[in-house]
């Protein structure tokens, strides 16, 4: 799987952690930044991450500050891009299947290391089971275009 993945000042050590366990599990990734702890807009780096996932550039993205919260929200700005803020594997498989989110968005403040791999685990070995679940997928795409 390509993995587009970004975080803020407050999401570099999760950032870190999670480009080494999905360098283990074999997938590909560019790490569009920050690349220190110096203050950064983290709109700009969810744009950067969302737009490449929405050009098709990569399989899926993930994001990560000091709650999540902002990153999900940035990147849901982006037509094509259904981000979800998980702070446990139940959210990050439901997110994956029901709604077919292709970034994830985890807040170092909030989750440890060992969490956010099992989270991001779960996150990548789910898919959309599709069934009536696309039609709210697609009525939320109508949605990017109706505001």
């Amino acid at each position: 799987m390509r993995i587009a993945i970004g975080c803020d000042h407050r999401g570099i050590a999760l950032k870190q952690a999670i480009i080494n366990l999905i360098s283990l599990e074999g997938h590909t990734y560019e790490d569009l930044g920050c690349a220190d702890t110096a203050p950064v807009d983290y709109p700009d780096v969810a744009r950067r991450v969302a737009e490449a996932v929405a050009g098709g550039q990569f399989d899926c993205g993930i994001l990560a500050c000091g709650t999540g919260i902002g990153m999900s929200v940035a990147a849901n700005k982006v037509k094509g891009i259904r981000a979800a803020l998980c702070q446990e594997p139940f959210c990050a498989r439901m997110a994956r299947e029901h709604n077919d989110a292709n970034v994830l968005c985890m807040g170092g403040w909030l989750i440890g290391q060992g969490m956010a791999e099992e989270i991001v685990r779960t996150f990548l070995g789910s898919s959309f089971t599709g069934g009536r679940h696309q039609r709210r997928v697609e009525k939320i795409s109508g949605l990017e275009t109706s505001c």
